[in-house]
């Protein structure tokens, strides 16, 4: 499929969404359109993998009938069911029994059968609790069958059940659906509900174009990133993980067998399910990644609560967009946590970003590459912060500060930075990237082109100086600078005014002098001949 045609199926999927969700919040319907899209997702694939597992056992249905040939199979075969069921789960990494398959959900809504609000509530609690290996409780939790939102009787969210889903169906059957085309339609829907939910865009949406930035960067060799992307990442790794579009970038960059496990954790419910959904329908089987629900500042996780470093996971890539400057309430025994001690006290009550980055970077590998968006204050705000940012430069671990452009995000018009931080980097200085300048503006957001995505990663990886873009800045310089990382204080981001050429200025005049005194006795012929006063 063109891209053109990934385009046209999410403006195909954005269109009904609009038209249907009606007096319906966007987030909300939100939930509904991209459960269903996972379902039938999830069926294609569970249909594909049965009909080569089962060759020319596979039922072949004449024209015409609405069963699905897995449903035919089951009850022709029942004694093979469980058999079957268990090869599958060992091979596909799930079932789907076959009355839930999108195909009979979307045969009930065709022909508005007035069970279908009940068999849909049956799918999802199976896939829930039944279809995979792990159970993943909750994964519908935010999606409410039974809302009024859909009507004020069962008979009225029925009927209009059926008809977001026969809409769906419809859109649908007119492209191809493989696991790419609907993981980026899937993709492009969340970015289109992300613009229209403002502020609350942040919890769970990062624009591809720095999504991509972040991406490059941390999969290119550590140590050394003119030898190219690394091979392979054991582990990859965002504590504030969204809606999963970071850690699938990083696995695109990386291929499918290029990576060993993902990680992320979400402390929204409503974004958890989003990503868990985000990571099966980009094909990940649920053994490749491990979504976690909990506070990352307050590591609720038990896998990440391992003190001591023989045993704690440790992650190769390490990615992240967390909330900017958000307020917490640390206690004192905080200030002990290994993830925090040593760095001069904790990240202030008024802003967790160094809070979040000290979290990441604790479990960054040795060998690893970490790429975090924060806002500016992080680079020159005094206090608690300054402490635990001079920590981190004298200690090398800051490797690369990169401005981006204003107005990227779709929750706030600030502009942000990204760190690259390293526990271990061969430079002894810190380069410093202002791309600030560098976008293409738009009506509501300023976009990255992918020129400009290139400027950034191409500086970063071959640690090129260019005047007013990007420098290389000594350890001395920056002491000498109180530990002050505002990109202002190495690279000007005033504008250069522009030379005055005194010559050509002079000639300029003189052409003008001449064109008005010829104007002029022009004008006094006219004048003569009327017997007016002439112009001096």
């Amino acid at each position: 499929m063109t891209e053109q045609d990934q385009k046209k199926l999410g403006d195909t999927l954005w269109g009904i969404a609009d038209d249907l969700r009606g007096a319906m919040n966007a987030d909300d319907f939100r939930d509904y359109m991209l459960s269903f899209l996972f379902l039938r997702y999830l069926s294609d694939n569970y249909e594909v993998a049965a009909q080569k597992e089962l060759g020319s056992d596979y039922p072949k249905l004449p024209e015409g009938d609405s069963r699905t040939p897995l449903a035919v199979w089951y009850a022709d075969n029942a004694a093979d069911v469980a058999d079957f069921e268990a090869q599958m789960r060992r091979k596909a990494h799930y079932v789907i029994a076959p009355f839930y398959l999108w195909r009979s959900i979307a045969e009930m809504a065709r022909i508005q059968h007035k069970e279908l609000l009940g068999t849909l509530v049956d799918a999802f609690k199976y896939i829930e609790n039944e279809s995979f290996q792990s159970t993943f409780a909750g994964l519908f939790s935010e999606i409410n069958l039974n809302s009024e939102k859909l009507g004020k009787t069962a008979t009225d969210r029925n009927a209009k059940l059926c008809i977001i889903i026969k809409k769906i169906a419809d859109g649908l059957a007119k492209f191809s659906t493989n696991s790419d085309v609907l993981g980026d339609a899937y993709e492009y829907l969340i970015g289109q509900f992300a613009a229209g939910s403002g502020k609350k865009a942040g919890e769970f949406y990062t624009p591809q174009p720095i999504s991509r930035i972040l991406s490059e960067i941390v999969t290119l060799d550590g140590q050394d990133p003119t030898m190219g992307p690394k091979h392979r990442l054991d582990k990859v790794l965002d504590f504030a993980c969204g809606s999963g579009s970071l850690l699938l970038n990083v696995r695109k960059r990386m291929g499918a067998h290029g990576i060993g496990k993902i990680y992320g954790q979400e402390k929204n419910i409503t974004t958890y399910n989003l990503a868990r959904m985000n990571m099966l329908l980009h094909g990940m089987k649920d053994t490749e990644f491990e979504i976690f629900h909990g506070d990352t500042l307050f590591n609720e996780w038990d896998e990440l609560r391992e003190a001591n470093p023989a045993k704690k996971l440790q992650f190769d890539a390490v990615v992240a967009n967390p909330p900017f400057s958000l307020r917490w309430e640390p206690s004192e025994a905080m200030a002990d946590d290994f993830r925090f001690k040593g760095y001069g006290g904790l990240a202030p009550k008024s802003a967790a970003d160094f809070a979040f980055l000290l979290h990441g970077f604790h479990f960054l590998s040795q060998e690893g590459t970490m790429a975090i968006i924060l806002p500016h204050g992080v680079l020159f705000r005094g206090g608690a912060e300054e402490r635990i940012r001079t920590k981190l430069l004298k200690d090398g671990h800051i490797d690369t500060v990169i401005g981006l452009p204003a107005n990227l995000f779709f929750s706030t018009g600030i502009p942000v930075c990204i760190l690259v931080l390293k526990k271990c980097k061969k430079p002894d200085d810190v380069l410093f990237i202002n791309a600030a300048e560098h976008f293409e503006k738009g009506k509501r957001q300023n976009r990255l082109l992918p020129e400009h995505i290139k400027k950034i990663v191409d500086t970063y990886q071959h640690r090129t100086e260019e005047d007013r873009y990007s420098l290389r800045v000594p350890m001395e310089r920056i002491e000498k600078e109180g530990f002050n990382l505002n990109i202002s204080r190495y690279i000007s981001t005033a504008k250069a005014e522009e030379k005055i050429d005194l010559k050509e200025v002079h000639q300029q005049l003189v052409g003008l002098e001449k064109e008005i005194t010829a104007a002029r006795d022009k004008h006094n012929e006219f004048l003569k001949e009327l017997g007016l006063p002439l112009l001096p």
